[in-house]
């Protein structure tokens, strides 16, 4: 039971015990409300430069899956191929595990893959300390390690898109007469590619910056990713180009944003950010809300769409914008994750009606 210890920049100190990878490390802290979904959201690239709190008091009761990759390189359970957290902070770690689908300890995994892991933090005094402070950056010391070994970190301005995204193009589904779809990579998790190969569409997934408009495509999905979508300017004017045309767009998470951006809205910092399975969303226009799984730290002004867009979705805890389309065009994205694994998926209709606009063109 090696000693550990949180440090916040505000000076706030949080001990506890190691159980991962046995370094130092700095990140942005922030906190996930999830009940289940570690082994997802950890490997989820829209974590990378975070140190994740996990607010459900027991973690590790079920162990992690297989790292198996499917033959075109989508993993088959995980959200990409490692663990994109800088690392997890919990209360009370479950050293037994018992599931079908288990074949390492979380302490394993997060060993085997040098990432750092705390427990026996006061995860409830943590998250409130982030919650009246906003979010901020720390580091964790493990032992005796002094303060200043502790790699130095900035996380504003860094372009963490570009840490995650693939470098070359990668396509699946490829033949037959299916529709072609341009995925730009800004750190897509895995159930999206699933979710888009389980609708029969051809996948051109291609790095963020990369200028699609060169290529021959039926439609444009945007990826989730992490970080300041301030930083992802070759994006914006990418897909600022493909909204001339009337070729169908969706975005998620990121893709939000990046979609808002490039239509002439601003990007805002939220105070801690959503990071849950449990936030309600209405749908702009209706009754109807939904249940959905989020992850991000950034949001879309309302007030600064143009007079072409429109807000799609609203979050009902804060008011905040969950989803903008265009009045006109076949344009829409959401901030929440339809494709959310593990769960909620009351709203994976998002991929049906993005294929059904692809078929109407």
């Amino acid at each position: 039971m090696t000693k550990a210890i949180l440090i916040l920049d505000d000076g706030s100190r949080y001990e506890g015990y190691s159980f991962g990878a046995e370094h130092p490390i700095r990140g942005e802290v922030v906190f996930n409300t999830a009940m289940s979904g570690y082994p997802e959201s950890l490997t989820d690239p829209s974590y990378a430069g975070q140190l994740m709190v996990l607010t459900y008091p027991l973690i590790g009761n079920y162990g992690v899956p297989p790292q198996t990759l499917g033959a075109d390189g989508v993993s088959t359970f995980m959200e990409s191929e490692r663990i994109h957290a800088e690392a997890v902070i919990i209360g009370d770690y479950s050293y037994d595990c018992s599931h079908w689908n288990s074949v390492n300890t979380l302490a394993e995994w997060l060993q085997k893959e040098d990432v750092p892991g705390l427990y026996g933090v006061d995860t409830r005094a943590l998250t409130k300390r982030l919650r009246e402070h906003g979010v901020m950056t720390g580091r964790i010391i493990i032992g005796d390690v002094d303060d200043e070994e502790v790699v130095s970190f900035d996380y504003e301005g860094v372009n963490f898109v570009d840490k995650v995204s693939c470098r070359e193009i990668i396509r699946y589904n490829e033949g037959g007469c299916r529709k072609k779809v341009v995925l730009v990579d800004c750190g897509v998790k895995h159930n999206i590619i699933r979710c888009l190969q389980k609708r029969d569409l051809e996948i051109i997934r291609v790095p963020w910056n990369y200028d699609f408009n060169t290529l021959d495509y039926d439609g444009l999905f945007i990826s989730n990713g992490p970080g300041d979508p301030e930083t992802c300017s070759a994006a914006v004017d990418n897909i600022r180009r493909a909204l001339d045309g009337n070729r169908p767009v969706c975005g998620i998470c990121m893709g939000n944003q990046l979609l808002a951006k490039a239509g002439g809205a601003s990007i805002y910092k939220l105070k801690y950010g959503h990071r849950s399975h449990n936030q309600p969303v209405r749908m702009v226009g209706s009754d109807k809300c939904y249940i959905t799984s989020q992850n991000h730290g950034y949001a879309v002004d309302n007030h600064t769409l143009g007079s072409d867009w429109e807000p799609l979705f609203i979050n009902m805890n804060d008011g905040t914008n969950e989803g903008i389309r265009h009045r006109s065009k076949p344009f829409f994205s959401s901030q929440f994750h339809p494709e959310a694994c593990s769960g909620p998926t009351d709203t994976e209709f998002i991929f049906d009606r993005f294929t059904e606009m692809l078929y109407r063109k």
